[in-house]
């Protein structure tokens, strides 16, 4: 299994059925970077593209953040490999203080198909064949701040590569594969995002299921076997649930519940996808369904331990949810009915003393009446 969770067996796949690679021969331009997308400034020819001298760094963003230093000169700008090749390289990763990391003589990865940090997937774009070149990378453009399991990188290391062109070729043609050529390279990508689930690089093994989805999504069901038609659909169920595993991890939950939708979907009864969906429900608070969606996963296993004890604390989750909620309710009710008795005790003391004060004025008027009419 090589690093970025590939197998010999896909290695197979992806370069015994393809033919050599035709490069690019005029306009082959260095990328430019505009907000989070790479793209190729087509404006940009040969004669001015800015690639200095050896031993020399060329700042590739002009950020300083990324940095490349050719070692040793290979082919010119017409052999440059092109997004949606597939490159072979040899790779030194180490870190900034020379702590060797990880050391690979072949790694094989599509460019532009986000399998590898960006740092090296932009830099090996401006490699001539047989070139070997140092590139240092801030964090932004390695692992950041989560770092990485396997091979395993610091949180915030910034990296230097050293990095050899080795070979690039075209990527399979879909049109021109078998559906059973699809359904065992689709196998690899989904075999692929399993390796970098467990090496925790959700991000990376997310990638990769959903290169799984597109293949088998291109296989016409009129073309295969019944049997093929259930490994096909069988496939699906696996990719969207490891998928949706790793949305989980990331805490990605409307992704996620879109994935388990889809499972249910292809599998209506799917024990597993109606559990998980209802722990993702949970997550959003929205606990009716999340106990409606569990029911009807009992209903179908009625002795899932797993299931019968996911209810019973989410029921009890969801009383003491219902009972916060009527707490704070009557808390926000209570403010303003003590304001108002409040009110109404102020208002009956104020009436109250005007009365006394009123009849006071009214009697004392009477009063002098009376000693008026008497001296009369």
């Amino acid at each position: 299994v090589y690093a970025n969770g590939s197998t010999k067996l896909d290695q197979r796949l992806l370069v015994a059925p393809v033919p050599p690679v035709v490069y690019q021969s005029s306009d082959s331009v260095p990328v430019m970077k505009s907000g989070n997308e790479i793209v190729m400034d087509q404006s940009m020819r040969r004669e001015t593209d800015p690639q200095p001298p050896a031993d020399e760094w060329f700042d590739i963003f002009r950020d300083g953040l990324l940095k490349k230093k050719v070692l040793q000169p290979g082919g010119g700008t017409d052999s440059w490999p092109q997004v949606g090749q597939i490159v072979k390289i040899s790779l030194i990763t180490r870190l900034l203080d020379g702590t060797l990391v990880e050391e690979l003589p072949e790694f094989w990865f599509t460019l532009g198909n986000k399998e590898v940090i960006l740092a090296l997937d932009v830099a090996v774009r401006l490699m001539g064949m047989g070139e070997k070149a140092l590139i240092q990378t801030d964090e932004r453009y390695a692992y950041g701040l989560s770092g990485n399991l396997y091979p395993e990188i610091p949180s915030g290391a910034d990296l230097s590569l050293e990095v050899k062109l080795l070979e690039a070729i075209d990527a399979p043609d879909l049109k021109l594969l078998s559906p059973t050529e699809k359904i065992a390279l689709a196998t690899c990508k989904k075999e692929q995002g399993n390796v970098l689930y467990l090496c925790r690089a959700y991000d990376f093994a997310i990638q990769k299921y959903e290169a799984a989805m597109e293949i088998t999504e291109s296989i016409s069901e009129d073309d295969i076997s019944s049997e093929e038609e259930n490994k096909l659909m069988e496939l699906k169920v696996k990719c969207l649930n490891n998928m949706a595993a790793s949305m989980m991890k990331l805490e990605q939950y409307d992704a996620a519940l879109t994935c388990y939708s889809a499972m249910l979907i292809y599998q209506p009864e799917n024990v597993k996808a109606l559990f998980h969906t209802g722990k993702v429900l949970a997550l959003q608070d929205k606990y009716s369904e999340a106990i409606q969606t569990l029911r009807k996963a009992l209903e179908l296993e009625p002795h899932n331990k797993t299931v019968q004890d996911e209810l019973s604390t989410m029921m009890k989750k969801h009383r003491e949810h219902e009972a916060a909620q009527q707490a704070m309710d009557e808390k926000m009710l209570e403010n303003p009915s003590s304001t108002h008795k409040h009110q109404a005790k102020s208002a009956w003391g104020l009436s109250w003393k005007w009365l006394l004060g009123a009849t006071a004025v009214a009697i004392g008027g009477i009063a002098l009446s009376v000693a008026i009419y008497a001296r009369k």
